[in-house]
C-alpha cells in the first residue's frame, strides 16, 4: 500500500499495490503537470479522498485537483468501462519520496503515437535528484 496528498493535507489517495511503473507521459496535460502515474480502477484498488476540484479533458477523462493549494491528486476517467469498472491513476508524486523512489520510469509517448516507450533504466528518485 502507497499514500499520498495534497501539500495542504485536504485530499488524499491510496493504493492497494506496488506499480511495477510509473507513467511519465508526454501529452500536452501530463507534460505541463509534470505528472508520475499509478494506474488502477476506482475503489477498488486505487482510493481517492477529500474535496477535489475536476479539469475535464475530453470526453474520457477528468483530473482532479485539491481546490485549496492546487496539487493535482488524481485522473479518473469520466465513465464505467465495458466490464463496469472505472479507470483512475494518482499521481505519484504526492506520495512520501521513500515509498516511491525505487519504482521504475515508464516512459508514454502520449503525445504523437500513444504508445509505451522502452524504459530507460531510471526510476522516480532519479527525476526528484
Amino acid at each position: 500500500m502507497i499514500e499520498g496528498h495534497c501539500h495542504c493535507g485536504a485530499v488524499h489517495w491510496r493504493i492497494d499495490f506496488t506499480p511495477e511503473g510509473a507513467t511519465a507521459c508526454n501529452c500536452t496535460v501530463c507534460r505541463r503537470y509534470g505528472s508520475l502515474w499509478a494506474y488502477g480502477h476506482d475503489s477498488e484498488d486505487v482510493h481517492g479522498q477529500g474535496p477535489t476540484t475536476a479539469y475535464v479533458r475530453g470526453p474520457h477523462i477528468a483530473f482532479h485537483f485539491c481546490p485549496t493549494c492546487g496539487n493535482l491528486a488524481w485522473w479518473r476517467g469520466r465513465a464505467a468501462g465495458a466490464d463496469g469498472r472505472r479507470r483512475m491513476a494518482v499521481n505519484l508524486r504526492l506520495a512520501e519520496p521513500d515509498a516511491v523512489a525505487a519504482i521504475p520510469i515508464d516512459p508514454f509517448d502520449g503525445l504523437d503515437r500513444f504508445e509505451d516507450l522502452p524504459r530507460d533504466g531510471r526510476c522516480v528518485r532519479d527525476v526528484w535528484a
